[in-house]
């Protein structure tokens, strides 16, 4: 699809913002005209009020400092979004070829960190600010030529191609809020004001802080396939519970009444803290919310591009640690047992709230960015007797994020949802005052590392101790227990563990090739880089699938991999594999895992003796270019080595992109002719294909038998 750029959209001002900016997209019109129109001002709107906030930073500097440790600078983020949309378009096969492979290898991935200190961008280098704007209007323009152009039929629905623009479009409205966030803990001197991101001045001391009691009910959660907004894939599916009555504070918890914890001393008294939150203070050495500035004439606080004199009753914006430590230092004050609300005690509040800010063109709520660039007071916003119950600032839940029954991931995302599924993010709430689309929707179940900050405060609730939720790490998922089991669990039918078999074979064809450093690219979930680290110095395992990569994750810090095998029927086998179970523990050191596109690698990925690439081949959408450039990560003299069963299909790799299994001309074009006619400008075979067998189990009496062809290939050139 050839489409020609065009200059970017002048930036929307902030007195047509209201009328400008879509708050949400509506997927019921049936008329294709007017829905590419509304569906191009939707994705413009979007994108010109995400390049409005990058107009808040003042000079070079702030684009390429990164506001804190543990994030990227914020050219990353002003790329990132638009090289979403070229992934997920390629992926919808509504975009045939890549924009700028460059950049979009440096864009793809890496935005959200592991844990508070392990992310390291080394010797990253950024692209120039022009190049990044020059690639986004690009992208605009790739876009909205789709949008006008592109066959349209049927519904735009879960499995439309057309999903990938909502997708993207959603996907920017949340980085329009975290980069929000980044900003906001920029170094001051290095933003400036900008006439669309003007905060609330109303400030003043709250009124305060009551209980009402919200009385047992029902409540039933996730949304239907059919619906007429867009939705996340942990919002599908189904959930009922009973809930039993508990009293909740009126108001979101104020700075004012932060204050009074803090003046207690409760940052420094670490019987308050959990044992995680307890690890972050210790980590970040705060004695106060992030935002709060001590200053000579008393508390100020840092707004996005401004400090101003403590609104005292403004909401709190803190962490989830912070947030429960206040809850313990406040039951321990008054005798009570105060705590956050889970998930489902948050839907009782805004079901007898009766809270309905979703279509209102101006909500009578602090959202979708209609009143304010900030939180305003904690008592502007009634919603029957509360305040607050959506829109001002997120709410921190004691919930971790968990599956509804039913749940599957989308396969254009398959790693929106389940790498936060693992009891270490919580869900917060209600959409703060910079919340759009699908995040103002109260039916959005957002969830974030609990040391993570984001316009996020609390509302306390008086209740016995919460009701646990099932936890899941990737259990719903059969694909990861079934990887799980085949590259940690039993061998079947005498056939040995696949991933050390091919280890084991690589090392006899490696010869006197140096063992410093090794690539294990479509790792999965990781026992041949475990394997690898036995004989490298340094083995780096990269796959597309964050899904899979936190398996790897999970086992290099010692954790234990807890996954489900299915039995029969509806039985299910529980099992525990960790590294000292197999004798690889001493090696998990010497192991990095990251997410990545072998078609386009980002540059750091270079410099090896040896790329290993196991059933990877068959599943590439461009295996030709994977082909065509894998000599650039490779020493030379390096080895590479391909294994595939060659189990091509149209559903992963166009047919027209199929490197062999057909007929041309009459004669049979294998995968191996494929190979060479690739490689062969940069490599020379070694020795001869092996098959090496493997197996898969997928219930207690159902196994697939496999045999994957193995070929090795050393760089001369």
């Amino acid at each position: 699809m050839s489409i020609r750029p065009r200059q970017p959209i002048a930036v929307t001002l902030a007195s047509d913002a209201p009328s400008s900016f879509i708050p949400s997209f509506d997927l019921g019109y049936t008329d294709p005209k007017d829905l590419r129109r509304r569906l191009r001002k939707y994705f413009t709107a979007t994108f010109d009020r995400y390049e409005s906030l990058f107009e808040t930073l003042a000079c070079d500097e702030a684009w390429y400092r990164s506001p804190i440790s543990l994030r990227h600078p914020l050219i990353f983020y002003f790329g990132h979004t638009a090289t979403f949309f070229v992934n997920k378009l390629l992926l919808a096969r509504m975009l045939d070829t890549r924009i700028d492979p460059e950049l979009e290898s440096v864009f793809a991935v890496g935005v959200d960190e592991m844990s508070w200190d392990d992310l390291n961008d080394g010797h990253q280098e950024w692209p120039a600010i022009e190049r990044v704007r020059e690639y986004r209007a690009k992208v605009r323009a790739t876009v909205t030529g789709i949008i006008d152009h592109a066959p349209l039929g049927g519904p735009i629905d879960w499995g439309s191609p057309w999903w990938s623009i909502i997708m993207g479009v959603e996907h920017e409205r949340i980085h329009l809020e975290t980069s929000s966030v980044l900003i906001r803990q920029q170094r001051l001197k290095l933003v400036q004001p900008h006439p669309d991101w003007q905060p609330c001045r109303d400030a003043g001391k709250p009124a305060g802080n009551t209980l009402l009691q919200v009385p047992a009910g029902k409540v039933a959660l996730g949304r239907e396939r059919s619906g007429d907004r867009y939705g996340w894939d942990n919002e599908y599916g189904s959930h009922a519970a009973d809930v039993s009555a508990f009293d909740a504070a009126r108001m979101l918890t104020s700075n004012a009444e932060f204050l009074e914890f803090v003046d207690a001393g409760g940052y420094s008294n670490p019987e308050y803290w959990e044992d995680e939150g307890k690890g972050w203070l210790d980590f970040s050495h705060n004695t106060h919310p992030t935002f709060w500035v001590r200053g000579m004439d008393g508390w100020r606080l840092r707004l996005l591009t401004e400090e101003v004199p403590m609104p005292w009753n403004w909401p709190v914006e803190v962490n989830f640690h912070e947030a429960k430590a206040f809850c313990n230092w406040k039951a321990r004050a008054t005798g009570w047992p105060v705590r956050m609300p889970t998930e489902d005690e948050w839907q009782r509040i805004l079901d007898v709230s009766r809270a309905n800010t979703l279509d209102a063109a101006e909500p009578d709520a602090n959202l979708n960015l209609v009143h304010f660039a900030s939180a305003c007071p904690v008592d502007r916003f009634p919603q029957g007797e509360f305040f607050d119950v959506t829109g001002n600032a997120w709410q921190w839940t004691e919930t971790p994020i968990y599956p509804f029954e039913g749940f599957e991931v989308h396969p254009i995302y398959d790693d929106f949802s389940t790498p936060t599924i693992d009891t270490r993010h919580n869900i917060m709430k209600g959409g703060s005052w910079i919340a759009t689309g699908n995040e103002a929707d109260p039916r959005s179940r957002y969830a974030f590392r609990r040391h993570f900050f984001q316009h996020a405060g609390f509302r306390y609730i008086i209740s016995g101790k919460a009701r646990p939720v099932p936890t899941s790490h990737y259990e719903t998922d059969s694909l990861l227990s079934e990887y799980a089991e085949f590259h940690y669990g039993a061998e079947y039918y005498g056939v040995p563990n696949f991933p050390r078999a091919l280890v084991e074979l690589a090392l006899a064809n490696l010869g006197d090739t140096p063992r410093r450093a090794a690539l294990d690219l479509g790792c999965a979930s990781g026992r041949a880089t475990f394997e690898l680290a036995r004989h490298f110095d340094k083995v780096t395992g990269v796959d597309f699938s964050a899904r899979f990569i936190g398996q790897g994750v999970q086992l290099a810090r010692g954790d234990s991999l807890r996954y489900l095998l299915a039995d029969e029927g509806e039985l299910t086998v529980r099992k525990s594999r960790g590294l000292g179970d197999l004798g690889l523990a001493a090696v998990a050191n010497k192991v990095d895992f990251y997410q990545g596109d072998a078609c386009n690698l980002k540059p750091a990925f270079t410099g090896y003796d040896f790329i290993f690439a196991a059933n990877l081949i068959d599943r590439l959408y461009d295996p030709a270019q994977f082909l065509d450039s894998i000599h650039e990560r490779l020493n030379l003299g390096g080895m590479l080595m391909i294994a595939s069963p060659y189990t091509w299909l149209a559903e992963h790799t166009p047919r027209e992109d199929w490197l062999g299994g057909f007929l041309r001309d009459g004669k049979e074009i294998r995968t191996l002719d494929g190979l060479h006619a690739h490689l062969d400008a940069h490599f020379e075979r070694v020795g001869t294909p092996t098959e090496v067998p493997f197996v898969i189990r997928e219930t207690r009496h159902k196994f697939q038998h496999t045999l994957s062809e193995a070929t090795f290939w050393r760089r001369v050139r």
